[in-house]
């Protein structure tokens, strides 16, 4: 269950590493996985620098500290209770941050995401993802 003032990791390589939910999108009070929120990035991922000490990452510098974006949440710790009667619970609450047309802006994911993306209509971000479970 992800509200205001949420902190989340995102797992994507656009270049954010921690956000803060600041609005849950769509009349609810709390956002599950596969559902999309409004996230300020709080901290950026260090940049890899190569040999010649320049930066040979350009797609690390898609988002700075402090820049406001949608994301839509892949995992989150509260347990959720599938149809088939099964549980999932994941460690930690991460998201990928998507454009406004719903595009994911990374192009790599870290990490496992829920397979309800799937049902709500996020087939790309699960065929950028490792696994899902």
């Amino acid at each position: 269950m992800i509200q205001l003032k949420t902190m989340l990791n995102c797992i994507d390589n656009s270049g954010a590493s921690i956000v803060e939910c600041i609005k849950v999108l769509g009349q609810k009070r709390h956002a599950r996985i596969g559902d999309r929120i409004v996230i300020v990035v709080q901290r950026q991922r260090a940049l890899g620098l190569s040999d010649s000490g320049h930066s040979n990452s350009a797609a690390a510098q898609k988002v700075r500290k402090g820049d406001i974006r949608h994301a839509v949440v892949v995992r989150t710790k509260k347990q959720l209770q599938r149809k088939d009667g099964s549980v999932v619970r994941f460690d930690d609450n991460a998201c990928v941050l998507v454009n406004k047309a719903g595009e994911p802006i990374g192009t790599r994911m870290n990490g496992v995401v829920g397979r309800e993306l799937g049902q709500k209509k996020w087939s790309k971000i699960l065929s950028l993802a490792p696994m899902h479970i």
